[in-house]
């Protein structure tokens, strides 16, 4: 004789309950281990490599959304450096085509004129030993947000500028417009030759003293710019003669700054 079990009315909403239960989306492991929130597509293998990518404390308050291989950050960090890594992180993130970066740099604001000094200064002596008298970098800011601008001599140089900026409290975006001057032997021995002729000027010479405040030279496929801040009218134009005396120069143009002048440039 076969026996039939009735459930009563609460045993079957016990199971119904379960079974919903067993319905909800599961948040990923590595958004929970992580603190990361990865939110849209939460089981995609996409939101959850992005969301172990950012497995790091500077990240606690970034989330990220997955949808269609599109990643987009949000939240906040301390420092730009953060969220260039973060971006640079998510975007390496299996099945991620595209990175939407809105994280806010929170960090102190600083003025903008105190800022620019600040950062003109380390800049400097950035690279210094390393031939920062070739490098004329600029900088500028406008509501936290850093453009660097100039020449680089080298691609670690700027990549060295961009680092320097990035690591700054108080700088909320950064703007990348240096120019790396064209890898050339003829170049590169027309610096030196340049170097030689301007720094080995009886006038000139404690233009080399201080790493911070040289003569820079610039030099792509054989044509020369100079810049930097001299004493008088006087060494701005015999910088500019010794620099264009070199052979093999094809021409300079000659944007040194006298103190307490305007700048104007000399060809």
């Amino acid at each position: 004789m076969t026996r039939t079990m009735r459930l009563t009315p609460a045993a079957v909403l016990a199971v119904m309950l379960a079974g919903s239960l067993l319905c909800l989306p599961r948040i990923s492991m590595a958004a929970r281990n992580s603190g990361v929130i990865a939110v849209g597509q939460q089981d995609s293998p996409a939101a959850n490599e992005a969301a172990k990518r950012l497995d790091k404390s500077q990240f606690k308050d970034v989330k990220v959304n997955v949808e269609n291989g599109i990643a987009t950050l949000t939240g906040s960090v301390s420092l730009y450096e953060y969220k260039a890594d973060a971006d640079k992180r998510v975007r390496h993130a299996k099945g991620v085509t595209a990175v939407r970066n809105l994280i806010e740099v929170a960090g102190p604001t600083v003025p903008d004129s105190e800022l620019q000094a600040k950062l003109a200064e380390k800049l400097q002596y950035d690279r210094v030993g390393y031939g920062n008298a070739f490098n004329a970098i600029t900088v500028s800011v406008e509501n936290g947000s850093v453009t660097l601008g100039g020449h680089a001599r080298t691609d670690v140089d700027k990549d060295s500028a961009m680092a320097l900026v990035s690591t700054y409290p108080g700088v909320k975006d950064v703007v990348g417009e240096i120019e790396v001057d064209p890898v050339s032997m003829m170049d590169d021995r027309t610096r030196m030759q340049v170097a030689r002729a301007v720094y080995g000027y009886p006038s000139l010479n404690k233009y080399a003293v201080d790493p911070a405040n040289p003569i820079r030279i610039s030099v792509q496929n054989g044509n020369v710019e100079l810049y930097g801040m001299v004493d008088s009218q006087a060494d701005k134009e015999t910088a500019f003669l010794r620099a264009n005396g070199v052979p093999g120069v094809f021409s300079v143009k000659n944007y040194l700054q006298v103190a307490n002048q305007p700048g104007e440039a000399q060809k």
